[in-house]
């Protein structure tokens, strides 16, 4: 008899960009994978928990999901880069009262959960 995971099980076990990308099989480039990993997970991040209220309660469903925003989060760097998805707060300019343009990223934001 074979073990199944349940898909939050099987999520806390996948580690790198390619882990997930194999696990939902979402074929991929390694050289963009390579260069863009942190990026594409934190997309990936990104995209759930903004649909994390509407998931549906079957399984199935939340695993298709789960592999259509990660492939979505995946081409956002085929076709782009990291500079101009500005996926890392770091990356988010904002212009200054004084003038001048800031990337001041403060603690409360970097250890949001």
């Amino acid at each position: 008899m074979e073990d199944t995971l349940t898909l939050a099980e099987a999520m806390e076990d996948l580690v790198s960009a390619e882990d997930f990308l194999d696990y939902f099989e979402v074929p991929y480039e390694a050289s963009i994978v390579h260069v863009n990993r942190l990026h594409i997970l934190q997309r990936f991040h990104d995209y759930l928990a903004k649909q994390a209220p509407n998931l549906p309660p079957e399984e199935e469903l939340q695993r298709g999901i789960y592999r259509l925003w990660l492939e979505r989060a995946y081409k956002d760097f085929v076709t782009s880069d990291s500079l101009t998805e500005k996926v890392f707060a770091v990356f988010q300019h904002v212009a200054k009262p004084d003038g001048g343009m800031s990337s001041f990223v403060s603690l409360d934001k970097v250890f949001r959960q």
